[in-house]
């Protein structure tokens, strides 16, 4: 729909691709890893239904975006976020962030705080920490993310196709929650990302979140699936209650890890009642 500047690679434009559809209370919604804008299909629609205005947007290097090779960290990601919400200058903004999109959404109010921002919701989240360290005990060895770019540079699309199986459970919910058809959409969305994006963003997983979400200080919701196999729950959602205060958590039971698709008459439902309350 339109194209934002955010910065500049070898005397190029860096821009942001991003939809702006429906009127009433702002909604943002920030995508998940390797997919991009499009992925908010169920919500969107939904969204917009209820009366409400759906800003979404591609991240540098995915969808329509610029594919630049700067910027893949998470203040640059929550800085690009704040570009768009001052071009369309939100206010009593709802952030709704996917996957890697609930990075964005806690660096953004760690850096940035919360003056445009009335409500938050992380679904399938990546904070509080997802690495494993002396510190937290509870995260992932490092060389799980190393095998993952290994991947990548090996059989960018091969490592998609295994990536993708694990993050709707085909071998579960293939031909009940998960069409063949839409399985191979997601394929084609994760393709057209930047591959120096796709390889570059596996290490911003490992960034330490705890600060950010100790800083949140507007109502937030909690949604993931307790069978996520990409960021397993444990590691995950289960640390966030003791981190933000007054948190509503809903689990969803079976749930992969995206849920927006597979289990948007659970998300769906519980997104609007959180927004509406």
């Amino acid at each position: 729909m339109s194209n934002l500047t955010v910065g500049r690679e070898n005397g190029q434009d860096i821009e942001i691709y991003f939809e702006d559809h429906g009127s009433g209370r702002p909604v943002v919604l920030i995508h998940g890893y390797p997919l991009d804008g499009r992925s908010w299909d169920k919500q969107e629609r939904a969204l917009l239904d209820a009366g409400y205005r759906v800003v979404s947007y591609d991240r540098r290097g995915f969808g329509q975006s610029s594919n630049t090779t700067v910027g893949y960290d998470y203040d640059t990601f929550a800085d690009d976020l704040k570009a768009l919400l001052d071009h369309l200058d939100l206010h009593d903004v709802a952030l709704v962030g996917f996957s890697m999109g609930t990075g964005e959404v806690a660096r953004y109010l760690g850096r940035h705080g919360s003056e445009r921002v009335s409500k938050a919701v992380l679904m399938a989240t990546v904070p509080p920490f997802l690495l494993k360290t002396d510190d937290n005990p509870q995260g992932v060895d490092g060389a799980v993310f190393e095998g993952i770019k290994a991947a990548i540079v090996e059989d960018r699309p091969a490592y998609f196709k295994n990536f993708l199986d694990d993050f709707f459970n085909v071998d579960v919910l293939k031909g009940t929650r998960i069409s063949e058809q839409a399985w191979q959409a997601a394929f084609a969305m994760a393709l057209q990302a930047g591959p120096f994006a796709t390889y570059a963003c596996v290490d911003t997983w490992l960034t330490d979140f705890r600060e950010d979400v100790s800083r949140i200080d507007v109502p937030t919701l909690l949604i993931h699936g307790d069978a996520d196999r990409i960021l397993p729950y444990s590691a995950t959602a289960a640390r966030l209650p003791g981190l933000i205060p007054g948190l509503t958590v809903v689990t969803v039971e079976g749930g992969p890890h995206n849920i927006a698709w597979t289990h948007a008459d659970v998300v769906n439902p519980a997104l609007l009642d959180f927004l509406k309350a």
